[in-house]
């Protein structure tokens, strides 16, 4: 006997009410949640070799999986930013000083700058021996400065927090993994229907190849980055280290880095240093970017580098820090569940020599 539409109508309008209302109350935690998520997609393979060896103790397992997130992620992210917060509030402190007491003095290699480097060096002293217009410099940029700096070691900070809250949910999603495949391999199939495999292969293969481009190349360059300072002797390692990582999803970002560090060196006269730090940086840093992340990300899908920059942009105004890796994930997954869908192929992989 088919039920009336009118019962029919209410049970949908039912099941939306209740889905929105359970968004409303996990909106807080969405990009802890998502994060958490695509975190244990990524890394569920391993997860199940740690089970298979710690003979099915799911909690024991699920423990050892978040805490290492937690030694290898969190608490770095967590010391640099409090160590940001830090600098800067000396940093800021000393210049603030430094005005006021009319001590700071431009550069020597200023004055050694083709064409204007005269001219600029008796502009900055002049500025310098003049305590009003110095003040009112300091009060025109040197504050805004520090507000948005300020503004981004908080920003780093509600990652830090995001990120813990994730390590916490990933403990949970972890342990009781298997019953959330069932549980929602269930639901994509009353959904999708026959097809509700390929879209679970799908969204599993291009999570793990978006994470593991974005998090191994984001720490590959990380790794080679804290190399190339330490031998350069350019101070605050660990901090221009983490800053690689997380700018590393930019393609501009690395470079804006390394290149204000190979800046310094040239003006504490490290010349041959600073040429060091440029080719370092070029070859090495940059160029992991190129090999790295397309032998990773090949695993699932060969996003299109609009759709990448839009992701970690999009991301990043949407969910905070953590959103730079859940943006592009979620485009990704859509991105290649359209190409499944419409019959089209990925055109990076065509490009390789597979046939459209």
């Amino acid at each position: 006997m088919e039920q009336p539409s009118g019962r029919n109508y209410t049970r949908i309008a039912t099941v939306v009410l209740l889905t929105l209302g359970c968004l409303f109350v996990l909106k807080p935690f969405l990009p802890a949640i998502l994060f958490a998520v695509a975190v244990v997609i990524s890394s569920w393979p391993l997860y199940l070799r740690l089970l298979h060896a710690m003979r099915g103790r799911r909690s024991l397992a699920a423990l050892t999986m978040t805490l290492s997130l937690t030694l290898l992620v969190i608490i770095p992210l967590a010391t640099v930013a409090y160590n940001l917060a830090d600098d800067v509030a000396s940093t800021f402190g000393q210049m603030r000083y430094a005005l006021e007491h009319g001590e700071l003095l431009p550069p020597a290699w200023v004055r050694e700058l083709p064409f204007i480097g005269q001219s600029l060096d008796n502009y900055l002293r002049q500025l310098v021996a003049s305590r009003e217009q110095m003040l009112s410099l300091a009060q025109r940029m040197v504050e805004p400065a520090r507000h948005y700096l300020m503004a981004g070691g908080m920003m780093l900070g509600t990652g830090v927090v995001q990120m813990s809250m994730a390590a916490f949910v990933s403990f949970f999603v972890y342990r009781d993994g298997h019953a959330l495949i069932a549980v929602t391999s269930s639901m994509i199939t009353k959904v999708m229907g026959e097809g509700a495999d390929a879209v679970t292969d799908i969204i599993s293969q291009t999570t793990r190849g978006v994470m593991y481009g974005l998090l191994g190349t984001a720490l590959a360059q990380a790794l080679v980055a804290a190399i190339g300072f330490a031998i350069a002797g350019v101070p605050a390692v660990p901090l221009l280290s983490v800053l690689i990582f997380v700018t590393s999803l930019v393609p501009v970002g690395p470079p804006l880095i390394w290149g204000s560090a190979a800046i310094w060196l040239f003006a504490q006269g490290s010349t041959g240093w600073a040429v060091f730090m440029v080719i370092w940086g070029t070859v090495l840093i940059s160029g992991v970017d190129n090999v790295v992340r397309p032998m990773l990300i090949s695993r699932g899908t060969s996003l299109p580098f609009l759709l990448t920059l839009l992701g970690v942009l999009g991301g990043l105004i949407a969910f905070g820090v953590v959103g730079m890796f859940i943006g592009p994930v979620l485009l990704a997954v859509g991105y290649s569940l359209m190409s499944e869908w419409t019959g089209t192929r990925d055109p990076i992989v065509v490009q390789k020599g597979e046939a459209p």
